[in-house]
């Protein structure tokens, strides 16, 4: 058996650029998991030749709003449910318009580097053949480090693959929505991004199994 050390995509990010969070902070995470959760099962309902309409999903996302907030411990006024109600809702109506809408979540990929450190990636969405994104509900843009970083570990993830940053600004009414390319990644940097990684999962990794872990890998080697 083969013990490697396994680490989230979300967790080096964070070592890397860490804040503190916010009773606001808290308040973004309950809505953006809310949307997140809302939209993966719209996309999967449509997969099934369901059609739900933006009202029935609204609803479901709504209940999800009030268990995110009740997770947080964060309390809101009515008035203040509302309107982060509202904000759901519109990229619930921004992304059934958008080229998005219907593809599902690819399983989590296993970054394996000198079959040593393994690195969990999962973007948001992917048309199963070329293209993955990574869904964000505020104004995000490649210019954010940790924005444009977990975006290169997906890469290593998903070598060969068109990656889009996919956002739908909840703060802007009408909700603005933008699809952004991200450019492949150059051999210096690739190189830079797995050495960083190796360094981060024996840092900050778990020990497993690498026989029980049930994800694709993706291997790679340090460079010289």
């Amino acid at each position: 058996m083969t013990t490697i050390r396994t680490v989230a995509t979300h967790d080096i990010v964070q070592s890397l650029f860490p804040r503190t969070v916010t009773d606001q902070d808290k308040l973004g995470m309950a809505v953006g998991r809310a949307i997140d959760s809302a939209l993966a099962q719209f996309s999967y309902d449509f997969r099934q030749s369901r059609r739900p309409t933006v009202s029935a999903m609204s609803r479901v996302a709504e209940s999800l709003l009030d268990e995110g907030l009740a997770e947080v411990d964060t309390e809101v006024t009515t008035g203040e449910r509302q309107r982060l109600a509202g904000q759901v809702t519109g990229v619930l109506q921004s992304f059934r318009r958008s080229e998005v809408f219907g593809l599902l979540r690819p399983k989590s990929r296993l970054i394996l580097v000198q079959e040593v450190v393994g690195v969990y990636a999962q973007p948001d969405y992917w048309n199963g053949r070329d293209r993955i994104y990574e869904m964000k509900s505020y104004p995000a843009t490649l210019a954010l480090p940790d924005v444009k970083l977990q975006l290169e570990i997906f890469q290593l993830a998903f070598p060969g693959f068109r990656t889009v940053l996919a956002t739908f600004d909840r703060f802007s009414s009408p909700v603005v929505s933008k699809l952004t390319e991200v450019a492949p990644l150059e051999a210096r940097r690739r190189d830079e991004l797995l050495r960083m990684v190796h360094q981060k999962g024996l840092e900050l990794g778990e020990p497993k199994v690498l026989e029980y872990i049930d994800h694709p890998a993706v291997r790679y080697s340090l460079p010289a």
